[in-house]
């Protein structure tokens, strides 16, 4: 578990790097700030300044990966070791897929990742509401999940996002371990169709999770949950935010037709080991 102390050093880092090289980093801070007792961050000072960091993210049988160096230390292999040494963590716990994030604009990351040996996967973009009228809309309910909508979570985990069951528990999992999140299952004529997720957290609302079971897709239900919950959210002041695939075409064109716009975009890349 990170103490507080080296919570405060990695966003002070995060946002040097920020500001350097204009780029937004994904760290992935509600997993970093509920950390149990695996050790998964790595971080390394120089005279007890954090200069580099190194954070693996679990989802299942998955593991995301994400760092930073400090401006003024870099080319000093302060990453390269840590990038080593996380492998070989990611290894020791049998993770059977790693994905390195990098913010798109960061051509330094592009030729580091390269070197590598990793291969570039898809981009994914997030996306900020655009303030505009949006209609009331009917037709379906929000209520919030229970216990016993589990089974229906990691049914829709796997048949609308493709996880398996394995990854699609440990997803839940790890969800239901943040107190700042609030799940609501979708009906439509009593019957349970899909679900969304909402963090809400410093003034801005995250909408993730959001899931619509196959046989129900196409039918303009999405659209008006959709409506539903950012009308909510920005009427209660808070600014509306999601992330979406490029290579998922038409959730990006729904986004977008309601008033979503990309305001950021990562880079994943596979990697094997060596």
């Amino acid at each position: 578990m990170l103490t507080s102390k080296e919570l405060e050093d990695i966003e002070r880092l995060q946002k040097e790097c920020e500001a350097y090289d204009h780029i937004q980093l994904k760290l992935n801070w509600e997993m970093l700030r509920n950390r149990g007792a695996s050790r998964l961050d790595l971080l390394h000072y120089e005279q007890e300044e954090l200069v580099a960091f190194l954070g693996l993210y679990p989802f299942g049988s998955t593991v995301e990966v994400c760092g930073m160096v400090k401006p003024q230390e870099r080319r000093k292999k302060h990453f390269t070791r840590l990038f080593q040494e996380g492998m070989a963590l990611a290894k020791e716990k049998s993770f059977s897929k790693i994905l390195l994030n990098t913010p798109s604009s960061s051509i330094a990351a592009k030729a580091f990742l390269g070197e590598q040996g990793a291969i570039y996967g898809f981009t994914e973009h997030q996306m900020q509401w655009q303030e505009q009228m949006l209609k009331e809309v009917e037709g379906f309910k929000l209520r919030p999940a229970t216990t016993t909508d589990s089974d229906m979570r990691v049914r829709l985990s796997m048949e609308a996002f493709g996880l398996s069951e394995e990854d699609a528990k440990a997803t839940e999992s790890r969800i239901n371990g943040d107190a700042n999140n609030a799940m609501f299952m979708i009906e439509v004529n009593d019957e349970t169709v899909g679900n969304i997720r909402i963090k809400s957290e410093n003034g801005e609302a995250w909408i993730y999770g959001f899931a619509i079971l196959p046989e129900y897709q196409g039918k303009g239900i999405g659209r008006k949950v959709l409506q539903k919950v950012v009308k909510k959210q920005s009427g209660m002041g808070y600014s509306v935010h999601l992330e979406v695939e490029t290579k998922n075409a038409h959730a990006l064109g729904l986004y977008e037709s309601i008033g979503f716009k990309v305001v950021h975009a990562q880079d994943y890349y596979t990697y094997n080991f060596h």
